[in-house]
């Protein structure tokens, strides 16, 4: 085999390394670079279990030949891996490795170089591992998607040249010039044990001494490797030995501080002060590796034996890793360690002790329900691999800090005796904190390097007293990402300040969001900043920062590259800021509206235009081993005016964000509209449910009323199921906008009042106006008409703000259970809530009133109003109508035959039959020559027939005349 003289620094450096107890970097360019890894103990980022299973039986059965073997095979029979996929890191959490090796850069994330890079302990090595390139600036200079600019590439590059304990090397082990300081290596000289104690060690030392006669508290400071840690473990025992189950100890730190340590000796020292029923949980099992190797290490020190006083029971769920989920003690009595799932609040029933470990990476919702009447441990991460723990500093500790400081909670009349609240009224909160690391040694480079490259560490940076400026005198600046990313020192300190605003008024950061701030294309940054004097040279303070997402400019194939590739935003599209309470927040969102409404006309006649493209560097170009990589010349101004850049053309602008009051009201006040609200937590860390906000332009049509109209009706239907959690106050504030005006709704009709009630039901709803039956004969239709009156339905029906809130829990929550929610008494409550159904009642008989009404007929009144003829004018004008129709009927009279109305008879015949009839008859007969009847019938046939012979005599007379 080839063998070959290594550099001598790489020896001095790995060796410093050990001395100092601090950690070393190698970036290894090549794709031969593992051949050059032997650690002690390490984890790889490719799965080779096969490989290690097959060198393991060679060696097993004495066939491994070490000459004709790969080298990488001899290492990996040689050393004891812990493989782990990229998606597998946060089973790792809380161990401790030799050496971490990290393959296959291009799919190394932010999240995940900070995640494991800080399980290495002082003196191991941070290997990157990079494929074979002739120029280190290929990794940024040439795009592995369009829609992608290499920034943060860019930036892990130069960062590399400032960290003194990198080295970034070749496949042959040969250091490139981008670690130039490699030169002034030089190694240290020999030091003995005691030359090489510090202040706080020589303290730690002196605190072991004192509490030797203190038991069993000592035996378990003795295992402290920090005095942070010896003091966080005397915290926790005194609040063990209170024994009042009332305290909550809250410990944060930095990644590897050793918090996990601390838990594990004071569950033993817990179980050395008797007591009994212990939980422990986290995330998944396998984090909690570190804590039972010092719970069984309290236990030795303890002198407790295993199998004798207790016994160990591992998981058999092979994606555990054979963790430990329970430890029975039985030395004096039964006692139990049980580890449970942070789901399974519900089963906390008789614990005394609950330890809550890495309580950052768990949902907060589920962290809040794991604290009940007993003792907790809490243990979290509040800056470091994925910066969640702001979400517990900023919501949970906050809450609970306040809780400790009230002397006595607001309880009700009827549960002020019982125990629980007195119970909870003297609920006391320890807040402990660790600052130096238990992996490495103080001042570790390493750690310093990726705090300033991720940005994790932003909120210890100085900030520059300058007073707080009105809002209005601020003024807003859009930011070139180019120069922001450089690695120039004067952006880095400007980028720093960004993300701490950023930390600090966000509550779900990650260094991923920062991956995503410098390289995402349709993403931009503005920050409004102070009055800046002419003579001043220095970067002013950041008051706020807006990221805009520009979501119409992407095209559709970039939009398919990343629905392909599976990417989701996490975060604010624009990130509410601390500053809005001193008004900050209002005037950067104000101005950005004026700046996207045109009013800030772009007075450049050359508009500055930034390449999205990075320029591509040929292979032939430079060779490796003399590039020499420097941050860009040829930048733009870090800093634009709005009138120094023109404005896309937007439709709206949106927000996204994690429901809560404050930043509901923070928005609606600024003229955004609710739209849309998840029915699921968007957010497992906050567990808020994510809702977006529009603002319609100017000139555009009423699309975003009817997205309002809709987003209210379904708002209303799940009130009483997804979102039946909300607060009253918080459920009122979304239904009421006046951003978007009182839409017109029609009146309601008659047709719709029976549609949704029958005559019984308002019958009922009338009774109870009148106090004659409870309300619990009403609740059935309480839902119908809270939908009516928050629709606008109901007219002009006018209810007070506490009317409305009491008006709304009744829709939701039964009655006894309102008094948590506002702070009034049920009789009072029930009182409010009376008056508004009396309301509702006279305006459904208004309704009914008027349908009716519609229904009859109008009565007409008679109007009498003076002629304008005179009297004998209009006698005349009768007259002649009168003389005119007589006319008329009269000439009719005369053109009729009257002959049968004839009277027979003679005088002759009318004397004789009235001196025959006498003066008493009242009817007299005269003979008529009129025939009968039946005669009437038979002179036709006679005639008939008399007419038969004529013709037929006629035409015999007729013949006899042509004879002649």
């Amino acid at each position: 085999m080839h063998r070959k003289k290594v550099d001598n620094r790489i020896r001095i450096l790995i060796e410093n390394g050990v001395a100092e107890r601090q950690r070393s970097l190698f970036v290894v360019v090549g794709d031969r670079g593992k051949d050059q890894v032997r650690p002690g103990k390490c984890f790889l980022t490719f799965h080779r279990k096969k490989r290690m299973r097959q060198l393991q039986k060679k060696i097993k059965n004495g066939t491994l030949n070490i000459k004709q073997d790969d080298p990488f095979e001899l290492f990996v029979a040689a050393t004891n891996i812990r493989y782990c996929y990229y998606n597998e890191t946060h089973k790792i959490l809380g161990n401790t490795f030799g050496m971490c090796v990290l393959q296959d850069f291009e799919a190394l994330t932010p999240n995940l170089l900070a995640r494991t890079v800080e399980t290495v302990e002082g003196g191991g090595l941070v290997v990157i591992l990079l494929r074979t390139m002739n120029s280190l600036k290929q990794l940024y200079r040439t795009e592995a998607h369009q829609d992608v600019v290499g920034r943060f590439n860019e930036r892990f590059i130069l960062s590399l040249a400032s960290c003194k304990k990198c080295l970034v090397i070749d496949d042959q082990l040969n250091i490139l010039p981008i670690s130039s300081h490699a030169a002034s290596i030089e190694a240290l000289p020999p030091q003995t044990p005691d030359e090489s104690l510090g202040p706080s060690d020589l303290e730690l030392k002196e605190l072991k001494e004192s509490l030797q006669d203190t038991q069993p508290v000592g035996v378990l400071v003795d295992c402290c490797k920090t005095l942070d840690q010896a003091k966080a473990v005397l915290k926790f025992i005194e609040g063990i030995s209170e024994k009042t189950l009332r305290s909550t100890v809250a410990l944060t730190a930095a990644r590897g501080r050793g918090k996990s340590a601390a838990l594990g000796l004071a569950i033993a020292g817990a179980v050395a002060f008797g007591y009994s029923n212990i939980f422990v949980t986290s995330p998944s099992p396998d984090n909690l590796h570190t804590l039972f190797e010092f719970v069984f290490k309290g236990f030795d020190a303890l002198q407790y034996q295993e199998h004798l006083d207790y016994e160990i029971i591992q998981s058999l769920n092979p994606e555990f890793n054979k963790a430990v989920i329970r430890v029975n003690v039985f030395r004096e009595h039964r006692q139990t360690i049980q580890y449970i799932h942070p789901a399974d609040a519900v089963k906390l029933g008789q614990a005394e002790l609950v330890v809550i470990d890495e309580a950052a990476a768990i949902p907060l919702p589920l962290v809040k329900s794991l604290l009940g009447p007993y003792l907790v441990f809490m243990a979290s991460t509040i800056n470091g691999y994925e910066g969640t723990g702001r979400s517990l500093s900023l919501k949970l500790i906050q809450q609970l800090r306040q809780q400790s400081a009230q002397s006595q909670v607001s309880t009700t009349a009827e549960n002020k005796t019982t125990a629980t609240a007195r119970l909870a009224s003297v609920r006391t909160l320890h807040e402990v904190s660790l600052q130096e690391s238990i992996r490495y040694a103080p001042g570790d480079a390493v750690e310093k390097w990726l705090n300033d490259l991720l940005c994790l560490d932003c909120l210890n940076i100085t900030r520059i007293v300058s007073g707080c400026p009105l809002p209005e005198a601020c003024e807003l600046y859009y930011v070139n990402r180019d120069t922001l990313f450089c690695y120039h020192k004067a952006s880095e300190v400007f980028l720093q300040r960004l993300m701490a605003l950023y930390v600090a008024s966000h509550y779900k950061n990650s260094p991923n969001d920062l991956q995503m701030l410098s390289d995402a294309p349709a993403h931009h940054l503005f920050c409004l900043l102070p009055p800046v004097p002419p003579t001043q040279n220095a970067l002013p303070e950041v008051l706020a920062v807006i990221q805009v997402c520009l979501e119409g400019e992407i095209s559709r194939q970039s939009i398919l590259n990343s629905l392909s590739r599976g990417k989701k935003a996490s975060g604010d599209l624009i990130p509410w800021t601390v500053s809005e309470q001193m008004g900050y927040g209002s005037r950067a969102l104000q101005l950005l509206q004026m700046y996207y409404e045109g009013r800030f006309p772009c007075l450049e006649e050359k508009v500055l235009e930034t390449s999205r493209e990075i320029h591509t560097v040929s292979s032939e170009a430079v060779s490796l081993l003399e590039e020499v990589v420097t941050p860009r010349k040829d930048l733009p101004p870090l800093l634009l005016k709005l009138n120094e850049r023109p404005a896309e053309r937007l439709d709206y602008l949106g927000v996204s964000y994690g429901l809560t009051p404050r930043l509901l009201k923070f928005w609606k006040r600024a003229g955004f509209v609710p739209v849309y609200l998840r029915q699921t937590p968007v957010s497992e860390a906050c567990g808020k449910e994510g809702t977006l906000m529009d603002e319609e332009e100017a000139d555009q049509g009423a699309w975003l009323s009817a997205f309002w109209k809709d987003f209210r009706r379904r708002f209303l239907a799940l009130l009483s199921y997804q979102f039946s959690t909300f607060s009253p106050p918080l459920a009122l504030n979304i239904l009421q906008n006046r951003n978007i005006g009182k839409p017109v709704q029609p009146a309601l009709r008659r047709e719709e009042l029976e549609a949704l009630f029958l005559p019984y039901d308002l019958k009922r709803l009338e009774m109870y106006s009148r106090n004659m039956v409870d309300y619990h004969l009403i609740m059935d239709m309480i839902p119908a008409i809270s939908r009516l009156y928050f629709l606008n339905q109901l007219g002009d029906l006018a209810l007070s703000a506490a009317q409305s809130v009491g008006y709304l829990l009744l829709v939701c929550w039964l009655c006894g259970a309102l008094e948590k929610e506002i702070e009034l008494p049920s009789g009072q409550l029930m009182g409010l809530f009376n008056r508004i159904i009396r309301k509702v009642v006279k305006l459904f008989n208004e309704v009914q009133e008027k349908a009716i009404e519609e229904q009859m007929v109008a009565v007409k009144d008679v109007v009498m109003e003076p002629t304008m003829k005179t009297l004998s004018d209009d006698l005349d004008e009768a007259a002649k109508e009168f003389q005119e129709k007589h006319r008329k009927e009269v000439g009719k009279l005369k053109d009729m035959d009257l002959s049968q109305y004839v009277i027979r008879g003679d005088d002759e015949e009318w004397n004789d039959v009235l001196n025959k009839a006498g003066q008493n008859a009242s009817i007299v007969s005269l003979k008529s020559d009129k025939k009968r009847k039946l005669e009437a019938k038979q002179e036709p046939k006679q005639n008939k027939k008399l007419k038969k012979n004529r013709d037929m005599k006629n035409k015999k007379d007729m013949k006899l005349k042509r004879k002649k």
